[in-house]
């Protein structure tokens, strides 16, 4: 079946090449992955879209932009090489912080060069039920008065000398454990779609974008090879990763997609976010409402330090770049085995004494 998209085109380079763009007058031309109709083209193109909506929005509002306001600022920033080289999806999200920034108490409408620490604080600390917004907002602000600096609009930063909130859960998303586990597998057999995430969350340890776009075609001689989708347009991270008997095992018994493992009801890829809210539901039907797909990926590391992989034998796993990270993810299970040794080591002593 033939899918036809607005706004796409197709162009042929110099080496006689097909490379797709998303082209619409007005807006700069977006280079799309193929082929089309792919998880990957189709995610860049509504990515594109919304980032084209976005931009139109902004264009009818600039005829009243107040010279030397904020949201004058921000506009200056959209149009930067700054903002430009950032991901499509930041974009997306960095527009969105910064535009609710602007329509609170009009703050877009107020000069930019005015804008104190004590503001933010107080701005900051009137979003504190969620500490994780506020720090979106606090890191927006800081790099769209990081490009002030930069571009001499401004000589000042004063999101930079505002602190972030202390998170309400300073280790991250809860880890599953051994338990927890055996709860949602028993809720959700073998030959389950629900199951057959897990497994994919499990044994393979990568985030939930990643997750949506594996299929059989990633796979080869029992390796499946990816990119990462978090980085992939400044730092890649290529990976292959090792099919055990036990993950394949539940591929076999399990519905798959054509281009994809997991299909919605649709017999449609997921998007990030759908599969997201899909496996909230899985455990909420397991009774696991402490739990999540992101936590799956961490148990994943709790695990491999808790049988004695080295920092770099996880990192080549998950696909992290720095020891920080994962340092976070196993310090749990580091302490654990510490303590263990500690204490044979006082039972060894009590036993000679």
């Amino acid at each position: 079946m033939e899918i036809r998209l607005k706004y796409v085109v197709e162009d042929v380079d110099r080496h006689d090449n097909v490379r797709l763009y998303y082209r619409r007058k007005g807006f700069p031309k977006v280079r799309l992955p193929g082929p089309i109709g792919s998880p990957t083209f189709l995610a860049a193109y509504r990515a594109a879209e919304e980032h084209a909506k976005q931009g139109s929005n902004l264009t009818s509002k600039v005829s009243a932009v107040k010279p030397g306001s904020i949201r004058w600022l921000t506009i200056q920033y959209y149009q930067s090489a700054m903002f430009k080289e950032l991901n499509t999806r930041t974009q997306i999200v960095r527009r969105g912080i910064l535009e609710r920034f602007c329509q609170n108490k009009d703050d877009g409408d107020k000069p930019y060069r005015l804008l104190m620490p004590r503001n933010l604080r107080t701005r900051r600390d009137e979003m504190m039920d969620l500490p994780e917004a506020a720090n979106g907002m606090l890191k927006a602000v800081r790099q769209l008065y990081k490009f002030a600096v930069r571009y001499d609009h401004h000589h000042d930063n004063p999101a930079a000398k505002v602190e972030y909130l202390r998170s309400n859960n300073p280790d991250g998303f809860h880890a599953w454990t051994l338990e927890e586990i055996e709860q949602f597998e028993a809720r959700h057999p073998v030959g389950t779609k629900a199951r057959l995430a897990m497994a994919l969350l499990l044994y393979l340890g990568q985030r939930r974008s990643d997750l949506v776009l594996f299929g059989k075609q990633h796979v080869r001689d029992g390796w499946l090879t990816l990119t990462q989708f978090k980085g992939r347009d400044k730092k890649p991270v290529t990976l292959q990763l090792p099919v055990i008997p036990v993950l394949q095992k539940v591929i076999d018994a399990s519905p798959c997609g054509d281009l994809t493992f997991l299909v919605t009801e649709f017999k449609r890829p997921f998007t990030s976010n759908g599969f997201g809210n899909w496996f909230r539901k899985r455990c909420d039907e397991a009774d696991l409402p402490q739990c999540s797909a992101h936590g799956l990926r961490k148990a994943a590391s709790y695990r491999m330090a808790e049988l004695g992989c080295t920092d770099f034998e996880i990192m080549a796993i998950t696909g992290h770049t720095t020891l920080k990270e994962v340092t976070r993810y196993t310090k749990a299970a580091s302490q654990k085995k510490r303590a263990d040794s500690a204490m044979r080591k006082v039972s060894g002593e009590q036993k000679q004494s």
